[in-house]
C-alpha cells in the first residue's frame, strides 16, 4: 500500500498540504465576507475564486519559507511574475481536470479509498487511522466528501499525463552521442584579445555619433513618469496601534503552550468496541454491553489489558498492537477521548468514554511533560500575534472606511492619514514598468495612477489592494510625458558606447587575422595561458558558444586553432592541443544520461500537451484581479 507515496509523489504533496496546512490560511477572520467572491479567472465556466488564488499563494510562501529558513525573503511574492506563476498553474490544474472528464476517466471508490489509505498523513503507527483522518479533515472545516473530490481530480489528473510521460522514448543513437559528447575532453590553450586596448585608439567622428542616436532613439527614450505621494492601509500597520495588556500575553501564553516548545504527550492504550452514530438504540446497548464486560474484566486483571484489547478491540490499526496508539498530543483525538485522558494518571485505566466511533476504554501508560519557552523569551511574539488578531477583527470596516475616505476627499490624502494614524509617502520618479518600490509596483495601482483622473484632474486613486491585506492610495505630485532625450545630453554616453563597439570590431578584426596565420600553418609565437581540460560537463568557466566551438573544430591535425567573440567583446583565441577520449561508460552511467534525456523529453511532451489544453478552451484572466 505504501509504494503510492513513492509512485505518485505529486499527488501527495498536494495532498498533505490540503491535509496538514494550519486552518488559520483559509483566514477564518478574515474581513472578506460579503456574499459575491470575487474571482481571478474562469476556466472554461469555472471560476478560480481569489480565495483559492490567495491559499495557493499562501502554501507556496509556506513551503518556501519552510525549505529556506532565514533565507526567505517575502518580497519575492510580491513579484507580479511570481503571482502569475502561481494563478497559471491553477489554471493548469483546472484544464487538466476537466480535460479528464470530458475523456471520460473516472476514480473507482476502491481506487480512492486505496489512495487516501496511503497517504501518511492519516497514519498512527503506519497504519492508516480513520479517527486521525476525520479529525484532521474537521480541524480544516472540510468534510470526507470534499477532500474526497480533490483526490479523486488529482488522481484522475495523474492517469490523463502517465500515458503522455509512458509514450516518451528516446533513439539509441542519441543516447550515444550524448554519452560521448558528456565524456570527451580537449586539452586547450587561450588567448584573449581584449576590446580595451583598442579604445583609446578611437575618436569617433560627429557622423558616426548622429548615425548611432538616429538608429537607437528608442535607448534614450524617457519613459512618462510620474512621482507620488501615497498611502498605505495594512493589517500589520493597524496592528501596531493596538494595545495589548500583559494579562493578555499570560492568558495566550497559558492557553498555547504547544506553540512554544514541546506541548505535553501521553502515552495511551484503548479498547475500542465500534457503534455508528447512526446505529439502532438496540445496537447501541448491544455495544455498550459488550464494552462494560471487558472493562469489569479489566478491573480484575488489568495487566491482561493489552491481551484484551488484542481480542476485543474493533480498532484494528492498535488491536494489533495491543490497543498502543503511541505517544499523542492535544488536538488529534476525539474531543471526548482527549478530556478524559488529560485527566488520568499513571497506569490508571478510565472507561466507558463515549466517541462518534463507539465505547472506548482507555489506559494511561506515560505522560511526558511538556517543554515549553519561558514567557518572556516568547512576549513580544506574543504581543505581536494578540495585536494582529485585533487589527484582523476591525481591519474589514477599517479597509472600507479607509477606501470612502480617500474617494470623497479626492484633493487630498492628508484626511485619511489623521484619520487613520498613517504617515503619507513620497515615491522617487517612477514609469509604468517600475518594480520598486513594491507596495506601489502593482499593476492596477499603476494604471490608477497613470490615468487620467489622476494625472489631469490630480485626484487620489481608488484604495486598491496591492496584497492581501494592504490598501493604497496614491496622488500624482509631478507629471512628465514621454521624450527622447536630446543629442547634447546623451552624447557622453553615445561616445563612449560608440568607442565599445568599435573597439570590439577591432578586436575581432585582429583575432581573425591571427587565427588565419595559425591555420596557414605559420609560426606559433603567442603568449597562450596555462593549459586545461575542458568537456561539456567540465566547462571550465567557459561559456556555450565557446564550447561549442571546441567541439565542432576539426582535429585530424593537431594542434588545432579556433577562434569565437564573445558578448563582452573579447575575441577568444584557441589552440586544441588533443582530444581525450572517454571511458567505456558503465551500463549505470548509461542509464543515468538515458533518464535524464527521457525526463527531458517528457518534460517537453507534458509541456506541449498542456499548451494545448490553453489553446482548446476557453480561459479568461481578469487582469486586475490578482
Amino acid at each position: 500500500m505504501f509504494d503510492f507515496v513513492h509512485r505518485k509523489k505529486t499527488i501527495v504533496q498536494v495532498i498533505l498540504l490540503l491535509a496538514v496546512l494550519p486552518f488559520m490560511f483559509w483566514g477564518v477572520e478574515s474581513y472578506r465576507t460579503t456574499g459575491q467572491e470575487s474571482y481571478v479567472a474562469v476556466v472554461d465556466g469555472e471560476k478560480i475564486h481569489r480565495r483559492e488564488f490567495e491559499q495557493a499563494l499562501r502554501n507556496q510562501q509556506e513551503s518556501m519559507r519552510s525549505m529556506l529558513g532565514d533565507n526567505f525573503d517575502s518580497t519575492l511574492f510580491d513579484n507580479p511574475e511570481m503571482r502569475q506563476a502561481i494563478l497559471e498553474s491553477l489554471i493548469q490544474r483546472k484544464l487538466l481536470t476537466r480535460e479528464a472528464v470530458n475523456v471520460g476517466l473516472t476514480v473507482l471508490d476502491s481506487q480512492l479509498a486505496h489512495e487516501i489509505q496511503s497517504i501518511s498523513a492519516f497514519h498512527d503507527d503506519q497504519k492508516f487511522s480513520y479517527q486521525r483522518y476525520e479529525e484532521l479533515l474537521r480541524r480544516q472545516e472540510m468534510t470526507p466528501a470534499m477532500f474526497e473530490a480533490r483526490v479523486a481530480a488529482e488522481v484522475m489528473q495523474q492517469q490523463l499525463l502517465e500515458p503522455i510521460a509512458n509514450s516518451a522514448k528516446v533513439p539509441e543513437t542519441v543516447i550515444q552521442k550524448t554519452a560521448y559528447l558528456s565524456g570527451v575532453k580537449r586539452e586547450i590553450n587561450q588567448f584573449h584579445i581584449e576590446p580595451a586596448q583598442f579604445v583609446s585608439q578611437i575618436v569617433p567622428d560627429e557622423a558616426a555619433i548622429q548615425s548611432y542616436y538616429d538608429n537607437h532613439q528608442a535607448e534614450f527614450l524617457l519613459p512618462e513618469r510620474v512621482r507620488l505621494e501615497y498611502l498605505v492601509l495594512s493589517l500589520e500597520e493597524l496592528a501596531q496601534q493596538e494595545e495589548v495588556t500583559a494579562d493578555e500575553i499570560r492568558n495566550y501564553f497559558d492557553e498555547h503552550q504547544s506553540e512554544f516548545g514541546q506541548e505535553e504527550k501521553r502515552r495511551a492504550s484503548h479498547i475500542l468496541i465500534a457503534v455508528s452514530e447512526t446505529a439502532s438504540d438496540e445496537e447501541k446497548a448491544a455495544a455498550r454491553d459488550k464494552a462494560e464486560n471487558v472493562l469489569s474484566q479489566l478491573k480484575v486483571e488489568p495487566e491482561k489489558f493489552a491481551e484484551l484489547a488484542s481480542t476485543h478491540s474493533e480498532d484494528p490499526g492498535s488491536a494489533k498492537l495491543g490497543g498502543d496508539l503511541g505517544l499523542l498530543g492535544r488536538g488529534i483525538l476525539a474531543k471526548e477521548f482527549e478530556d478524559e485522558l488529560f485527566q488520568m494518571q499513571p497506569d490508571e485505566i478510565r472507561g466507558l468514554v463515549k466517541t462518534s466511533f463507539g465505547f472506548h476504554i482507555i489506559r494511561l501508560a506515560e505522560i511526558k511533560p511538556a517543554d515549553v519557552a519561558p514567557l518572556e523569551e516568547v512576549r513580544n511574539d506574543i504581543e505581536q500575534l494578540l495585536k494582529r488578531q485585533k487589527a484582523a477583527s476591525s481591519f474589514g470596516e477599517a479597509a472600507e472606511d479607509f477606501s470612502n475616505t480617500v474617494y470623497e476627499q479626492s484633493d487630498t490624502l492628508q484626511l485619511a492619514a489623521e484619520r487613520f494614524g498613517l504617515s503619507v509617502k513620497q515615491s522617487e520618479w517612477i514609469d509604468k514598468k517600475s518594480k520598486e518600490p513594491t507596495i506601489i509596483a502593482n499593476k492596477k495601482l499603476l494604471a490608477a495612477v497613470f490615468s487620467d483622473d489622476a494625472i489631469n484632474d490630480g485626484r487620489n486613486t481608488e484604495a486598491i489592494e496591492v496584497m492581501p491585506d494592504t490598501f493604497v492610495s496614491a496622488r500624482v505630485l509631478e507629471h512628465k510625458p514621454a521624450a527622447i532625450q536630446s543629442l547634447d545630453v546623451v552624447r557622453d554616453e553615445i561616445i563612449k558606447r560608440v568607442k565599445q563597439q568599435l573597439a570590439a570590431e577591432m578586436a575581432e578584426k585582429e583575432g581573425r587575422a591571427k587565427l588565419a596565420q595559425l591555420q596557414a600553418g605559420e609560426s606559433d609565437s603567442i603568449s597562450w595561458s596555462g593549459t586545461k581540460e575542458v568537456s561539456y560537463m567540465q566547462s571550465q568557466g567557459m561559456n556555450i558558444g565557446a564550447l561549442r566551438t571546441i567541439f565542432q573544430t576539426e582535429t585530424d591535425k593537431l594542434p588545432a586553432y579556433t577562434g569565437v567573440a564573445g558578448s563582452d567583446g573579447v575575441f577568444n583565441l584557441i589552440r586544441i592541443n588533443r582530444v581525450i577520449e572517454p571511458a567505456s561508460s558503465d551500463k549505470a552511467q548509461y542509464q543515468v544520461i538515458e533518464n535524464q534525456l527521457r525526463q527531458m523529453l517528457v518534460q517537453e511532451e507534458l509541456s506541449s500537451y498542456q499548451l494545448g489544453l490553453r489553446q482548446r478552451y476557453d480561459v479568461k484572466i481578469q487582469e486586475e484581479g490578482y
